[in-house]
């Protein structure tokens, strides 16, 4: 009653009472609506497709170098650390990302890193040496995290409120698809002489043309947040902290369930069987999870997936000493409900910030994931070398750390349903 009678205090020439909107603070909708511009749909659809079409050139051109590495004699562990090279720069650059779209336009970055992505491609194909790669992989990366920010920021802010879940379901969908359909075209290519470099810098070509069709439409950052990277996870633990663990657990399982497969007796093939069952549930689950969490509170989602994800991780040992069926069809889901963790809290991020804030906060959630990528594999093959079933179970005992934070963050946090803003996340 009391915004009301505020809001029937202007009066017009005849002396009726005028009332006025709240400020978009207290009203995240609007806020939204002003942010989307026109076309939002197209726009969106712009942001999905760059980003997926830029998953497949990535995917492809990963898998090309890691076996160009094998085939000159490199060891698993150079081999490994050449990547590596990549996610040292998003953790460089991920924070100055926001600022240098603020300056240059987001259109304009987009292009940028385009141009930097396939520069970088066509120097893999000129100089085809280890160290070299290694300068070039940074410079990749840095382009690939400028791409990823910018791209997800874009999402994020056209996505209606009442659907962010879904749209960031489908984007993820959509990325992992592209990251599975990536290696599947160098058996079109081969991956020998200049084919398979040609068909990635043409897949980063494509990648463009949505930007160049309707990038204008892309959300300016128009002021500089003041907020650190700890005063984002300080802000937000519960929404922030899904992009380390799920950094962590997809990387580790991706490339530790074909070393989990072999420690417990199955053949190498059968290793890769489970990291494409794994991919797959996290294809299948993205836009059910989202739906569901445009319906609920996502805070409370994200401690469900953390529970759901701990048990499933104690079950599949259980379930492999009962049938490998058993083992596969859990396998499924269990990758299906971790793999949701990243898109639940991209859109649990996006419901609190808008603008600037929102770009420096996407940052921030990048760069976590990439801390997880890079700690995940060695932390969690921990476990593999000390028990078979070890990688799992070090699994569970890294989401029952997460299940503690949203678990406190849940029992602590009262909201405030007359101020959006005195909600915690």
């Amino acid at each position: 009653m009391q915004i009301s009678s505020r809001n029937l205090r202007k009066r017009d020439r005849t002396g009726k009472p005028v009332p006025t909107l709240p400020h978009p603070a207290l009203n995240p909708e609007a806020t939204a609506t002003v942010i989307s511009g026109a076309q939002p749909k197209l726009a969106l659809t712009a942001a999905i497709a760059t980003v997926s079409i830029v998953g497949v050139g990535l995917s492809l051109s990963m898998a090309l170098l890691s076996v160009r590495l094998a085939e000159a004699g490199y060891s698993a562990r150079a081999i490994g650390l050449n990547p590596a090279a990549g996610g040292l720069a998003t953790l460089a650059i991920a924070r100055f990302v926001p600022r240098l779209a603020r300056r240059l336009g987001v259109q304009t970055l987009l292009f940028i890193a385009l141009l930097t992505a396939i520069a970088s491609l066509a120097a893999f194909a000129a100089h085809e040496n280890y160290w070299s790669w290694l300068v070039i992989r940074g410079v990749f990366g840095a382009a690939l995290t400028i791409l990823f920010v910018l791209s997800e920021f874009w999402i994020n802010s056209v996505a209606p409120p009442h659907r962010r879940g879904m749209i960031l379901g489908l984007y993820t969908t959509s990325l992992a698809a592209g990251f599975a359909a990536g290696p599947t075209i160098l058996t079109v290519t081969g991956t020998q002489g200049l084919m398979p470099f040609l068909a990635a810098i043409a897949l980063f070509i494509v990648a463009a043309v949505p930007v160049a069709i309707v990038g204008g439409q892309a959300p300016e950052i128009e002021e500089q947040t003041k907020t650190s990277l700890r005063g984002f996870v300080a802000a937000a633990p519960v929404a922030t902290l899904a992009a380390l663990f799920y950094g962590a657990i997809e990387t580790a399982a991706m490339g530790l369930l074909p070393v989990y497969a072999l420690h417990n007796g199955m053949a190498a093939e059968t290793g890769a069987l489970l990291v494409s069952l794994f991919a797959l549930g996290n294809v299948i689950f993205q836009i059910p999870v989202g739906l569901l969490s445009d319906r609920c509170n996502r805070r409370r989602l994200l401690l469900m997936i953390a529970a759901a994800g701990m048990l499933g991780a104690l079950l599949l040992p259980l379930a492999l000493d009962t049938g490998f069926l058993l083992f596969a069809a859990l396998l499924v889901v269990w990758g299906g409900v971790v793999g949701s963790l990243y898109a639940v809290g991209l859109a649990h991020l996006g419901a609190r910030y808008k603008g600037a804030e929102l770009a420096a906060a996407n940052a921030t959630y990048i760069m976590l994931s990439s801390v997880g990528m890079l700690a995940g594999p060695p932390v969690l093959g921990v476990g593999l070398d000390l028990t078979p079933s070890g990688l799992f179970l070090a699994i569970a005992l890294m989401l029952a750390s997460y299940l503690g934070i949203t678990t406190w963050r849940v029992g602590t946090t009262v909201l405030d349903k007359a101020d959006p803003r005195k909600q915690q996340f």
